[in-house]
């Protein structure tokens, strides 16, 4: 039996990425996006041409009712649930923390925060044998902004990740007896629509191995998580960042 995967964000940057190895790695894969819908339909046409399923999904994380009609797809569609890597994001508005609305902070964390509990909360009752499952994998993307902080441009999104950082730890340790591991990955600068050229072009070099990431470079992080190959990995959090902390 293939492994089924889903895969929020997974419609560009590193999420697609990581649908396109899963589906060279043999996964069938649910390709959840928010409004790519163009680059969801290309992700899925490669899964396909892979020799695996593939299911283009349009969902906000941040609405309860969308995500459980994601997984209520993936049911139907794909079988029985084995990985949920937790990849949806948004960055939010740069600047103090003092210049934030409340609807600014609560935007972020419903898709950023809010989402991933969901979402796991989902994949949890899909494969831990407390409820009768066989097991599996999450991965969470988390950011290395959740230790700098990212003062003056970014505390909100900081801030969101580090909650990321802290569920995988604790869900890590709830769910690991029930089959289930849990980690976490966190990338450096990487060459996504989310970064501009411009930043890119500026902090690349002085990053320890002298460039950016690519996509690809963390997807292979995140789908080794999900292989039996990190069968004894759980609570990890996984720095790809070149050498920067």
């Amino acid at each position: 039996m293939k492994p089924v995967t889903v895969i929020t964000g997974g419609s560009r940057g590193i999420g697609a990425a990581t649908a396109r190895l899963c589906a060279r790695a043999g996964h069938d894969v649910c390709v959840a996006y928010n409004s790519a819908r163009d680059e969801a339909i290309a992700v899925k046409a490669d899964i396909e041409a892979a020799g695996c399923r593939g299911v283009a999904l349009q969902v906000d994380v941040g609405v309860e009712s969308d995500v459980a009609r994601l997984f209520a797809a993936v049911d139907d569609e794909l079988g029985v649930l084995t990985g949920l890597v937790n990849c949806a994001g948004v960055i939010g508005p740069h600047g103090r923390l003092d210049d934030l609305t409340q609807d600014d902070v609560m935007s972020v964390l419903a898709v950023n925060v809010a989402g991933m509990f969901t979402c796991s909360r989902e994949a949890v009752r899909r494969m831990s044998t407390r409820y009768g499952g066989a097991g599996g994998a999450i991965v969470n993307v988390s950011s290395g902004s959740a230790i700098r902080g990212n003062p003056g441009v970014g505390i909100l999104y900081a801030a969101s990740k580090g909650a990321v950082n802290s569920i995988g730890v604790g869900l890590s340790q709830e769910v690991a007896g029930e089959g289930i591991r849990v980690n976490t990955v966190a990338p450096g600068l990487t060459a996504t629509d989310m970064a501009s050229a411009e930043r890119i072009a500026r902090e690349g070099p002085t990053i320890p191995i002298g460039r950016v990431a690519q996509s690809e470079e963390v997807a292979e992080a995140i789908v080794w998580l999900l292989s039996s190959k990190a069968s004894y990995v759980a609570g990890a959090n996984l720095r790809v960042g070149g050498g920067k902390p």
